[in-house]
């Protein structure tokens, strides 16, 4: 059971996702509270993916780091070259909400931060 005194993270996953079950876990053993949401079915919403991008911006990435580049609908659809030609932000965060496939996972708010892909070394100073 979790400490309902402390503030629970949004995560979307994917059930198929070696990394998402690796994130999962890493909650789990640091004793994280969660929502898991399953990012396929529900993507995030456009105002937490922009919320996203301005974490990634503090530090230093880009509206790119949001993709999933090596999915196959990110290659199908030729984002890649659409990126290189100069994509508005908008149009990117509007592919994004409305496929979760797109989208880097697992993808994780919290109430002050977020993160998409899952390395534990940075995990450890966001959540």
């Amino acid at each position: 059971m979790y400490n309902d005194r402390r503030m629970k993270i949004k995560i979307y996953e994917y059930k198929n996702c070696d990394t998402c079950r690796k994130a999962l876990k890493y909650l789990d053993a640091e004793n994280i509270a969660y929502e898991k949401l399953p990012i396929v079915e529900q993507p995030p919403t456009l105002a937490e993916l922009k919320r996203m991008l301005g974490y990634l911006k503090e530090r230093g990435d880009s509206v790119k780091h949001l993709f999933n580049t090596s999915g196959e609908v990110y290659r199908e659809m030729g984002i890649a070259g659409r990126l290189k030609a100069g994509m508005p932000e908008s149009e990117a965060l509007q592919l994004l909400a409305q496929n979760g496939k797109l989208i880097k996972r697992p993808f994780v708010l919290s109430a002050k931060n977020g993160a998409v892909g899952f390395k534990p070394d940075a995990w450890a100073g966001i959540f």
